[in-house]
């Protein structure tokens, strides 16, 4: 619903992934289970920041497309988290995507979309 096409990068350096498009939480899983991925929110072309993360509404549709296989999820969770909140990106059970960008204005925040698959 938001028009985004975006690579993301598994890096040691995400500040320069970010540049880029999305970068991927090493944390989380790459496929299954819990995907966490970031990127900026400002500062770079739309086409590879999450200018437009908070335009996604409950029920909207997030494709994931990597070399193993397309996975699609709805949203089921927004909002805004602290910035050193860990716990969306926990490992689950269940497949989901968990995406995180500043929030601007707020440095002490994050704006926090999460996706379950189906």
């Amino acid at each position: 619903s938001i028009d985004l096409r975006m690579n993301v990068y598994e890096t040691e350096n995400e500040m320069e992934a970010m540049l880029h498009g999305g970068a991927h939480y090493k944390e989380t899983s790459c496929y299954d289970g819990n995907v966490g991925i970031f990127a900026h929110v400002s500062g770079v072309p739309d086409a590879v920041s999450f200018a437009k993360l908070h335009q996604l509404q409950k029920g909207d549709r997030i494709q994931y497309e990597t070399a193993i296989g397309i996975r699609t999820y709805q949203v089921t969770e927004k909002r805004e988290i602290a910035a050193d909140d860990w716990g969306w990106l926990s490992r689950t059970e269940d497949n989901r995507i968990t995406l995180t960008t500043c929030v601007t204005g707020k440095p002490d925040k994050r704006l926090m979309v999460q996706g379950a698959e189906g």
